[in-house]
């Protein structure tokens, strides 16, 4: 089963929600945060990303980012930006851009079960931006970003999210700079919600592992600072925007080297042609999967898997990302890890191939690979496996908006 609880939401007015919502912490560079800030001052990033409101060069320490973090929220409640649902709820949140459309549902979801594995992860976390979100969370004793959890949609979740969405929106955001629309339902029936989620397996992390991390370490502390713990309180919840998998859509998560592992560059096609056939193509983006294109010296190509090199394997280790890893990043330019290694750097999906190529051209980056995107078979595979996918091994869009939702703990 899987547990699914209602909570007293602090979100914006109808009328604000369009100014307070952001990014996610964790995607615009610091200059953009800077200018986000600049262009808005009721965004969400003043709370989740407050360092940029600091002079250019400041270098403020941790204490004062924290203490100013603190200080936004406490004036976005006291200015009305944000508001404090009167009673316990569960909301529906749809994300619209062009054909994609996906709708699930916003609710606290236990860290017991998360530290028990039955909310599944398949990535490894890092223990400085564990860190980072874990004193966030504790110091201003606020979730202040959506988990997003992926989960195999049932009959009972589609009719109720049907019946729920033909009613009247509690508000809807127009179009953002990437196209995409919001919109946000209060759902009448609780109750029905909760005991369909109660037949739901498992729920899967898609993305916000560093968060679920932090919320569970955030609830030790919590835990600690209380002698008067039940288990019931709010920071054993975690809140999440938990979605049908057939309703989402991975993007590639595009792969940048900084050199040639001092190899030539016929002398690295040669090492490369070992296990791909390699092709000239105006294609910039691999049409299925055990292909990539590869951008070098301004020409891309196709590199095709060759059949006989594949052997049977685990869900892992046939993942493009992986075959990319096992036959050219490691054995041929030495990035053993990619997840230490500062010759790599992952490009997001919807950045594009124009991104690609801007990264080769500057002359900053030898080589770039252009991926096909992991799908959510793969995704849940490795995840009941228990095991951990490669770095990087998908990029989720549209991304859920921040300062829609914040869970008070």
């Amino acid at each position: 089963m899987s547990v699914i609880k209602p909570f007293r939401a602090l979100r914006p007015p109808s009328d604000l929600a369009e100014k307070v919502a952001c990014v996610p912490y964790d995607v615009p560079y610091d200059a953009e945060v800077r200018e986000y800030i600049a262009d808005n001052q009721n965004s969400f990033l003043r709370v989740t990303r407050p360092e940029a409101e600091f002079p250019v060069g400041s270098n403020p320490s941790d204490t004062d980012v924290l203490a100013k973090s603190k200080e936004n929220l406490e004036k976005f409640i006291s200015e009305g930006w944000l508001q404090q649902d009167d009673e316990p709820s569960i909301h529906l949140y749809r994300l619209s851009v062009g054909d994609q459309v996906q709708t699930g549902i916003v609710a606290t979801c236990s860290i017991d079960e998360y530290d028990a594995g039955l909310i599944k992860k398949h990535e490894k976390t890092r223990p400085d931006k564990v860190k980072d979100r874990t004193d966030h969370m504790v110091g201003l004793r606020a979730q202040t970003g959506l988990i997003f959890l992926a989960f195999r949609g049932t009959d009972e979740t589609r009719r109720i999210i049907a019946e729920e969405t033909s009613r009247e929106p509690l508000f809807e955001c127009p179009c953002d700079e990437g196209g995409v629309s919001q919109t946000v339902w209060k759902v009448s029936d609780v109750d029905g919600l909760v005991a369909a989620f109660a037949e739901v397996p498992a729920l899967y992390v898609a993305d916000g592992h560093h968060r679920a991390e932090s919320a569970s370490l955030a609830r030790k502390t919590l835990k600690t600072q209380n002698p008067d713990h039940t288990g019931e309180e709010p920071y054993n919840f975690v809140m999440a925007g938990v979605f049908p998998a057939e309703d989402l859509k991975i993007l590639p998560y595009n792969r940048a080297v900084k050199d040639l592992n001092g190899l030539t560059k016929e002398q690295f096609l040669e090492s490369v042609s070992h296990a791909f056939s390699i092709d000239s193509t105006n294609e910039k983006s691999p049409k299925h999967g055990r292909s990539f294109a590869m951008y070098l010296d301004g020409e891309w190509s196709r590199l095709t898997h060759i059949v006989e090199n594949i052997q049977q394997a685990n869900p892992i280790e046939s993942l493009d990302v992986s075959l990319l890893q096992q036959n050219i990043l490691a054995p041929v330019l030495g990035i053993d890890d990619p997840r230490t290694s500062d010759r790599i750097s992952f490009v997001g999906g919807i950045r594009g191939t124009d991104e690609l190529e801007r990264l080769v051209d500057s002359g900053d980056y030898a080589v770039a690979f252009s991926m096909y995107p992991t799908s959510m078979d793969d995704l849940f595979a490795v995840s009941d496996m228990g095991e951990i996918m490669p770095p990087k091994s998908t990029w989720f869009e549209p991304k859920l908006k921040d300062g829609l939702f914040v869970h008070l703990i």
